[in-house]
């Protein structure tokens, strides 16, 4: 047991709720809609710092000016987030901040019902959930996508400006080039710690001898960041024609193979759910390598999107951490 106790004030439709954890496994049971999930998210506010579907004035609950979620660990230490409509704060150590200290962030692991169809799902999709994944148990990683991120959205801008000049962009083109790069090297690193056992991980779920492996796609060809500025310096004037930055990391992909095919048309729906299954339960073994901590297991009404077989397999592999789980009905029965 991690956390012992989350309460909510104005946050969703939630006015007020409090949540006493249990010591391995807590459910929380509610008809869609009854906000269940929101639960989670300030879970995963208080453990991550941010929201995993949300800007901060879609929390405040209808008709509130702000809303406040205190999370108590085991060990007495609190975690305070409030938001009064225009600047959300934390209080960590009776200190004020306007983000939460890496020290005070503990992982955490997020399985949605959409994280079941991440085959299918966008690019931009993909990049999302392996940047949340990355960025857990890597603090460079975070670091350098929050800054390339930031460069980004500022030469994009400026890129609106018809009459903007390659000076201009210049020096956001090399932080795009020195943190695309950082990123890319990265991005290539994880992605092979994972391939290493994806298969192996996946066979013991589906109990065959299936191949499975993540295709790192990328734009990106030399690990050279002056190439990187070269290519962008080059492709200034197509880029002030369409108004973005046609190249980068940005617009990475990862693509799911099954037996050497896309997995998006070769993978059955089952096959699909046991890829997912493995890619999370090698999510959690990594952040325990790399940060010496059980991450927490947030399950939000999953169990209905998975036969008996995995469910079974979902409760064996996260037996040693803290799961919370969301559910339409009791699934401690099952």
């Amino acid at each position: 047991m991690i956390i012992k106790s989350i309460k909510l004030f104005n946050f969703r439709n939630h006015a007020k709720y409090e949540l006493i954890c249990d010591n391995n496994t807590s459910l929380i049971i509610g008809e869609n809609g009854s906000g269940k999930t929101s639960v989670l998210e300030a879970i995963y506010i208080l453990t991550n710092g941010k929201s995993f579907r949300a800007t901060d004035p879609e929390i405040i609950k209808r008709d509130a000016d702000f809303y406040r979620a205190e999370l108590e660990y085991i060990n007495g230490e609190i975690n305070i987030v409030t938001y009064d409509g225009s600047k959300k704060t934390f209080l960590v150590s009776n200190k004020k901040t306007s983000r939460l200290p890496k020290k005070n962030k503990y992982p955490v692991i997020l399985f949605q019902p959409s994280d079941l169809n991440l085959i299918s799902h966008s690019p931009s999709r993909r990049r999302d959930y392996f940047d949340r994944i990355f960025s857990q148990f890597d603090e460079n990683y975070s670091t350098s996508l929050h800054k390339y991120e930031k460069a980004l959205k500022q030469r994009n801008e400026l890129l609106k400006n018809p009459n903007l000049t390659k000076e201009t962009v210049f020096s956001w083109n090399i932080l795009l080039s020195k943190y695309g790069i950082d990123l890319y090297n990265l991005r290539q690193k994880f992605i092979d710690e994972i391939n290493n056992k994806l298969t192996d991980v996946y066979r013991s779920i589906a109990d065959n001898k299936d191949e499975i492996k993540i295709i790192y796609k990328t734009d990106i060809t030399d690990k050279d960041d002056n190439k990187y500025l070269k290519i962008l310096e080059n492709n200034f004037e197509k880029d002030l024609y369409l108004g973005h930055t046609s190249f980068g990391i940005h617009r990475d992909d990862y693509i799911f193979e099954f037996n050497h095919k896309p997995a998006d048309g070769s993978a059955s729906r089952g096959e699909s759910r046991s890829i997912i299954l493995a890619l999370k339960f090698i999510e959690a073994d990594l952040i325990y390598q790399k940060t010496n901590l059980k991450p927490i297991i947030l399950l939000d009404d999953v169990f209905s999107e998975l036969d008996e077989s995995r469910r079974k397999c979902l409760v064996k592999n996260f037996k040693d951490n803290q799961v919370i789980i969301t559910s339409v009905e009791n699934i401690k029965a099952k």
